[in-house]
């Protein structure tokens, strides 16, 4: 079966489930730990991605974060590929290290958030990593103990996650520490670890139950929410394929377009785009820069990139030949 293309529009929530190759580990002491938190902490800051809750474990790490204006592919292809590389050269092991595709699933916030936050932070105290809720407060490979304020870390958005548990820091710490405490008999929640139909309804005899009245949600398995928001969502990304799209057929046409007119005209693609000031070029660069503003559309700034000058350039370029329309 193909695999669907993954949401990836900046601002959309992600539970995402990073897994080692063949459920082998991907941290093997203190130093890995510590490498995998810090480069995940520190292209967070620099991509603008907004991390709420993770946990690392053995063989695995959970991530709870909001895609930032570069988008999620982005963060974790520097995020990952660079950790596994610092991994194989300090083992001196070579290969993947990870699954190859991550698993990332969008969530609808307001139904999903606050359940999420909790039950990636209990991953460690289920996968009996600590023994109990007051070890997981002082534990260093879960973002629990930042929100219990217990470890520092900067790129935690951990004022985020507090506001919604109350107004003030004190008594929203506590009515998080509480709600992480009564999730504990729940145990793993296979509801939140992915998306589709059965796991944003609750389970299949809600999924049932609401066939039998004759409902029917739109669901997809790359989602976890209600029918509504995944109808939003769904709209939304093809909005921005099809926009894609045209723009990559766009700057087809425009690169077919320029090399038409250098061949016509004898003139090599790549000296058009040198910055030679031959006469001869620069008369081409001005026709073909008119033939893509005012034919194709194009902007001055993805102009002067098929043509190999500047924004301003271009600008010139069709004023002079406004001025030469009127003389």
């Amino acid at each position: 079966m193909t695999r669907q293309a993954r949401l990836d529009a900046p601002g959309t929530l992600h539970h995402v489930i990073v897994r080692g190759i063949e459920q082998r580990k991907i941290v093997d002491d203190f130093h890995d730990r510590k490498d995998f938190i810090s480069r995940m902490g520190k292209i967070a800051s620099e991509t603008g991605t907004p991390v709420y809750a993770w946990a690392l474990m053995t063989n695995h790490a959970h991530i709870l974060l909001r895609s930032g204006p570069s988008g999620l592919s982005r963060y974790m292809l520097r995020f990952l590929s660079g950790y596994a590389g610092s991994y194989n050269r300090r083992h001196r092991r070579h290969g993947h290290l990870f699954q190859n595709r991550y698993k990332s699933i969008v969530c609808e916030e307001d139904r999903y958030f606050r359940e999420l936050v909790r039950y990636i932070h209990l991953n460690p105290l289920r996968a009996k990593l600590v023994e109990s809720l007051a070890q997981l407060d002082r534990y260093l490979w879960c973002g629990h103990a930042v929100l219990m304020g217990k470890i520092k870390n900067d790129w935690q958005d951990r004022d985020y996650v507090l506001k919604w548990f109350g107004a003030k820091k004190r008594e929203a710490k506590r009515a998080y520490r509480q709600f992480v405490r009564e999730g504990i008999e729940q145990g793993h929640r296979s509801d939140l670890v992915g998306g589709g139909l059965i796991r944003s309804q609750g389970g299949w005899s809600a999924v049932k139950a609401m066939r039998r009245r004759g409902v029917r949600e739109k669901s997809d398995e790359r989602i976890l929410g209600s029918g509504e928001f995944v109808e939003q969502l769904i709209r939304q990304s093809d909005q921005s394929r099809k926009e894609h799209f045209s723009a990559f057929q766009l700057s087809q046409k425009a690169s077919a377009l320029v090399g038409q007119v250098c061949k016509e005209q004898n003139i090599r693609v790549d000296t058009l785009k040198s910055g030679s000031r031959r006469r001869n070029v620069s008369m081409v660069r001005a026709q073909l820069a008119q033939k893509l503003v005012e034919g194709l559309g194009l902007s001055l700034a993805e102009t002067g990139r098929h043509i190999g000058v500047s924004p301003s350039a271009v600008a010139k370029s069709l004023s002079r030949l406004d001025k030469n329309k009127f003389n």
